[in-house]
């Protein structure tokens, strides 16, 4: 880049041998070539780094180099006005922000999360007694003490009381596709320790102390070429502490049910053909992920149908404004 300074003091013309050599001075003092309209790589030096360099020659330099005898410069020596442009020149750089990379797409970039593989599966539901490989009635969930009646009732497992993926006694006030997870991210009323610093979701979704990050949280649960949808509802199986397996590479802690991972709803059993026991894949995805299917139209507690409610309450808002005018 070339900077062209005039500068006209009466009658006195300057000589550019004088002038090229006080030039050379300060160019030494900060570190720039001499050479620098003959060297090629020294024409592209950065901006931030010549500006500041440019600013104080023009201002200090060139009233001396052209013997301007009214100069008020307030350094008595070379040295202290080297400090002062140094100065200046840090002072330029800290002022250059950096850059940014927008993205060209609109849609932010889907987060991906590992699939853990070869899940022993097993099939709970609400309203689950106790007995035999089951320790804890499912009454109520981890996260809630009411399940069964904020559910709307027993989610009967046994294929002739379903149809079409729900209870045939009463539709669900929550979505019939849910699951549990060894992990439960809050005990006492209060985050465990470990929680905000191995749930990769946790600052987004804070909202409070001691409410938790997982309930309600979408899962994909694949067996073969199917996969299902479901919703984070309660903890288990059999523990609520394995998070070096919910979110780390550890496989699941062997238990009564042959080291089984994963518990999921009748619906999703009946969505995948699952056995009792058997075993699937799953992993954590966001919520804009999650396509379209069963999964999504039932539930208080489903985003979608929230979602749905809000668009419904907005438009009869809309309609008595308008009736009103």
């Amino acid at each position: 880049m070339r900077f062209t300074v005039r500068v006209r003091y009466g009658s006195t013309t300057p000589s550019p041998e004088g002038f090229r050599g006080k030039t050379m001075v300060y160019l030494r003092k900060f570190g720039l070539p001499e050479r620098a309209e003959s060297d090629k790589k020294s024409r592209r030096l950065n901006m931030r780094r010549l500006l500041p360099v440019c600013f104080s020659l023009a201002v200090f330099v060139l009233p001396k180099a052209f013997g301007d005898e009214q100069s008020t410069s307030p350094y008595a020596t070379a040295a202290d006005f080297a400090k002062y442009a140094m100065k200046l020149r840090e002072q330029a750089l800290l002022k250059v922000e950096p850059q940014v990379f927008i993205p060209t797409s609109s849609r932010p970039a889907i987060q991906r999360y590992a699939w853990k593989t070869n899940i022993v599966t097993t099939v709970f539901w609400v309203g689950e007694q106790a007995g035999g490989n089951n320790p804890v009635p499912n009454y109520r969930s981890s996260w809630d003490a009411n399940w069964t009646s904020n559910y709307g009732g027993f989610d009967n497992p046994d294929a002739s009381a379903r149809r079409s993926y729900l209870p045939i006694a009463f539709i669900p006030r929550q979505n019939p596709f849910y699951c549990a997870l060894p992990y439960n991210d809050v005990t006492h009323g209060q985050f465990k320790p470990e929680a905000p610093l191995v749930i990769p979701w946790f600052k987004q979704s804070y909202s409070g102390q001691g409410q938790s990050v997982c309930w309600h949280r979408w899962l994909a649960i694949r067996k073969g070429n199917r996969t299902c949808y479901a919703q984070w509802e309660d903890c288990g199986p059999f523990r609520t502490d394995h998070f070096q397996y919910v979110f780390g590479n550890e496989r699941p802690k062997p238990n009564l049910n042959h080291g089984a991972g994963l518990d999921v709803s009748p619906a999703v059993r009946d969505y995948l053909g699952l056995a009792p026991t058997d075993v699937t894949d799953w992993q954590f995805v966001e919520v804009r992920d999650v396509p379209p299917g069963p999964w999504r139209s039932y539930g208080e507690n489903n985003h979608f149908v929230i979602a749905r409610s809000k668009n419904e309450q907005r438009m009869v808002d809309r309609n008595v404004s308008a009736a009103k005018k």
